[in-house]
């Protein structure tokens, strides 16, 4: 039987079209086109096309189709008897799914293949060459793949790292050839940021509204987040290094113009890097983050201030506040850390015996404070005489206790956590 007779006999076939969503098949023929061809062609030939099934996906690995998947599926069971489809490749780029395909031929399942210029049969030949033109597709695409990161390395080694530069450069292709270059317009407030960081004092939310005082945006016109800044500030290509790809330790010197020394990139990175903040007393801010402020629901911090005195050296006070990271004009005032002890125990001094709670560390370490009081003779503002009540060790933690101890009892008791007006809410 020849092969104008098998194309006439009753075949069902579904047509399958398949385009890559991958760059490495970018110039395949699009998937209406392959429809549009392979109808002409079966009108022509008197192909009896049962259905048409197409979809976007690689055919670089085994059993990832969906679409594919339920055509081997329904040829198994019978309802097709032969595929058409563009070319061979369009099957398969891969071994698993071609022995899907030769292995439904060898079974009598699939009786043709039939491409735009070849028809496969159940015939050695056939079959043999069936494969021969899918192994010569992955073939291909493994060329491709080893193609791609040879290039891509020999471009790291060049000092141009791929994709998308960072904010302050630009990508840009001369005469073909691609490179990175400098963005005038924002490569000085970027300078400008490293800097300020380096040299002073700013918090993060202080940087981000300076940038944006600035007009510093995204590519898209869009203001950066907090937490793009901080990936700004820690990304080494600003000093003239990268590494490619991420986290694999491979470093390369850049060949474009750093905006900034190394130096100030490594003290930037000890400013942000840095544990939470104490006081210049060494005191750090044991209320900090346990409270909310009423206004705008953000969090609240602390923050040491000094005041020179008449007679020479400084003050310090800690100032508990707003943190404005939901609303940066928060006018919520400022309230010094004496005041916030005082509306804690106020609080405090209100709860019922049954609503203290002292946790098990808490309890141990009273009985060490006990233990202090009667046997070295300590004296404390708030020493006591005879036993320590729970109370009384409340206000004495409270007032001088550490400030893990402070932080543990706060977090245990059902006081008001919100501040408003320099007072504790519910």
């Amino acid at each position: 039987m020849d092969s104008q007779n098998n194309l006439n006999s009753p075949i069902a076939y579904c047509l399958y079209a398949r385009k890559s969503s991958e760059s490495d098949e970018r110039q395949a023929m699009s998937i209406d086109s392959q429809i549009k061809e392979m109808k002409v062609m079966a009108q022509r030939d008197g192909i009896n096309i049962k259905e048409v099934r197409f979809e976007s996906h690689s055919a670089k690995q085994s059993g990832q189709r969906p679409v594919f998947k339920e055509l081997i599926a329904d040829i198994m069971i019978g309802e097709f008897q032969g595929i058409l489809c563009w070319q061979p490749d369009r099957l398969s780029r891969n071994a698993g799914d071609l022995g899907f395909l030769v292995d439904m031929m060898d079974s009598g399942k699939l009786k043709a293949i039939k491409t735009y210029s070849q028809l496969f049969q159940n015939t050695p030949n056939d079959k043999f060459l069936l494969m021969i033109l899918c192994s010569q597709a992955k073939l291909e695409n493994d060329n491709k793949g080893v193609n791609v990161k040879r290039g891509i390395r020999a471009k790291c080694e060049m000092g141009w790292r791929p994709g998308v530069a960072p904010l302050g450069y630009m990508n840009r292709t001369f005469a073909g050839v691609r490179d990175i270059i400098v963005d005038q317009e924002r490569a000085p407030i970027v300078q400008k940021a490293f800097e300020t960081v380096a040299y002073t004092n700013i918090s993060g939310r202080g940087l981000k509204y300076w940038l944006d005082k600035q007009g510093f945006t995204t590519r898209k016109g869009k203001q950066i987040t907090r937490s793009m800044t901080y990936l700004m500030l820690k990304n080494p290509f600003y000093y003239g290094f990268f590494e490619f790809p991420v986290k694999s330790g491979k470093w390369y010197k850049g060949s474009y113009k750093p905006l900034i020394t190394k130096e100030i990139f490594d003290t930037v990175q000890e400013k942000i890097n840095d544990p939470v903040k104490q006081s210049p007393t060494g005191k750090s801010f044991p209320f900090k983050g346990l409270f909310k402020c009423y206004s705008c629901g953000a969090g609240i911090c602390g923050e040491d201030k000094k005041r020179k005195l008449k007679r020479g050296g400084f003050h310090y006070h800690i100032y508990y506040h707003c943190t404005k990271a939901r609303d940066i004009h928060c006018k919520e005032p400022y309230m010094n850390q004496r005041e916030l002890i005082r509306e804690i125990m106020k609080h405090i001094r209100l709860l019922s015996d049954e609503q203290i709670i002292i946790t098990d560390a808490l309890k141990r370490s009273m009985s060490h404070y006990e233990k202090i009081l009667k046997e070295a003779n300590y004296l404390s503002a708030y020493s006591f005489d005879g036993e320590v009540s729970v109370r009384n060790y409340i206000e004495y933690i409270i007032r001088e206790g550490s400030t893990q101890d402070r932080r543990e009892l706060i977090q245990n008791l059902p006081i008001p956590k919100i501040i408003h007006n320099k007072e504790l809410c519910y």
